[in-house]
């Protein structure tokens, strides 16, 4: 395999239409690749404006109704039996069957943008890449006769409302026999990422206190702002002492604030991220501690409530190797170090629960221009992220088809390997329900 080790990220300026060195070798049912090829050029104009419109209309977690809108009347303008509003209020679902049986393929489009800077994460590029993969499918399994479903689901709420996750406990997943999806993301030029990346635990943190006058008697006040910034330098001690591939973060807010008035009320968002879920729930017996201190040195009450916890993605080693066997051969190279190796997705905890493939494919960015970044927003509506897009929607297409195709051989190697890797995972994947905890329970 090759393995990218650039020290130079792709940037604007680069010429991405030189291509890239590519290896020989034979590739699986070349007849079926042609037609993805042929399928996702053809279409190439059309996406680009479905692509343009979703971008120009960002939307937030469960809000994805413009977005909601614009994916089913495209598809269903091409031969597609739609949902509308499926199992959640922004969520949907396109499907085409071919034939009697034949293997299921699953593909995700997401749609949700952040607050104040748009698609910086690049959701209008997943979600028409979503589009092109099940256009390709359905094409290749028309003029080839091939039997087979595909099913694409557009999932809301990617950005820290988990979903995928609802959906699953929904039954959106369960006639899936694999599941598919891409994430733009900064890298080498030409490159599709197989990286993994972070699981998550989210806290929401309550400090409740007393108000005084902060002039007049701030001796009768029990300060929740100041318990919130204590908290928060505790943390950022702590970081000092917790592995480098750790991640822990978070905001303060509050109501009804004034200079004049100690602040009897703070709230605090944290999110706690390591490589994998099991080092992610350590550091978080010892996060928690740094926010109990902060209440008992200022007099204060503290709730943490934990949410939902986001798994470390699993990319199914079958699917991935297929992934790049064709990626080398035909498109570009594959590395293991960027994507979104530093990120997390709700596809994590799907990844846990059946076999899955998420690679991340790289776009032009600027210096510090990565995800969630205003720059990143620009970048992800470039003419060169659309074409990137294409490209590692073909080698997704190729390998949904050969799960369709390649019968029994090829999907009961994808199964196994999934419950060999989780048979280790000892952390339940869905965790969605609000639990208030006391220090003993850490």
């Amino acid at each position: 395999m090759t393995i990218v080790q650039a020290d130079v990220l792709w940037r604007p300026e680069d010429d991405y239409k030189v291509k890239p060195t590519l290896e020989e070798g034979v590739i699986y049912r070349p007849d079926i690749l042609t037609v993805i090829d042929t399928v996702i050029d053809s279409l190439s104009g059309e996406l680009r404006e479905l692509n343009l419109d979703i971008h120009d209309h960002p939307e937030l977690k469960y809000e994805e109704r413009y977005a909601h809108d614009a994916y089913t009347s495209f598809l269903e303008k091409h031969g597609f039996e739609v949902t509308r509003h499926h199992l959640l209020e922004t969520a949907w679902v396109a499907i085409y069957t071919h034939g009697r049986g034949g293997h299921v393929l699953g593909v995700n489009s997401e749609m949700d943008a952040l607050p104040g800077i748009g698609h910086a994460c690049g959701h209008n590029l997943i979600g028409i890449s979503g589009v092109a993969v099940a256009c390709a499918a359905k094409a290749a399994m028309q003029q080839l006769n091939i039997d087979g479903k595909v099913i694409l689901l557009g999932t809301p709420a990617e950005e820290g409302g988990f979903g995928k996750v609802k959906l699953w406990e929904r039954g959106a997943y369960k006639e899936m026999d694999v599941c598919l999806m891409c994430h733009p993301a900064p890298g080498p030029l030409h490159s599709i990422s197989l990286s993994s990346c972070l699981a998550v635990i989210r806290l929401e943190i309550e400090y409740s206190g007393h108000t005084a006058h902060a002039a007049l008697s701030p001796w009768e006040g029990k300060n929740a702002l100041d318990a919130a910034v204590l908290a928060y330098t505790n943390i950022a001690l702590l970081r000092q002492q917790i592995k480098p591939t750790h991640r822990v973060h978070g905001i303060i807010e509050g109501s009804n604030w004034a200079p004049s008035i100690i602040s009897d009320n703070s709230k605090m968002y944290y999110y706690i991220r390591a490589p994998t879920t099991v080092e992610a729930e350590e550091t978080l017996k010892r996060v928690v501690p740094c926010f109990e201190a902060a209440a008992l040195a200022t007099g204060t009450q503290v709730k943490v409530t934990r949410g939902s916890t986001g798994n470390e993605l699993v990319q199914n080693k079958a699917l991935g190797d297929e992934l790049s066997d064709v990626v080398r051969k035909k498109y570009g190279v594959i590395d293991y170090e960027y994507g979104i190796s530093g990120a997390s997705t709700d596809f994590g905890n799907v990844s846990y629960l059946m076999p899955g493939l998420h690679p991340g494919f790289s776009i032009p960015t600027v210096p510090e221009g990565g995800n969630h970044t205003r720059a990143f927003t620009d970048s992800a509506r470039s003419q060169a992220s659309h074409d990137a897009c294409l490209v590692v929607s073909k080698a997704l297409a190729h390998v949904g088809m050969r799960v369709i195709t390649d019968g029994e051989r090829c999907f009961q190697g994808t199964k196994e390997q999934h419950d060999v890797t989780n048979e280790s995972k000892t952390h339940t994947p869905t965790q969605l329900h609000s639990k208030t905890y006391k220090s003993n329970d850490f």
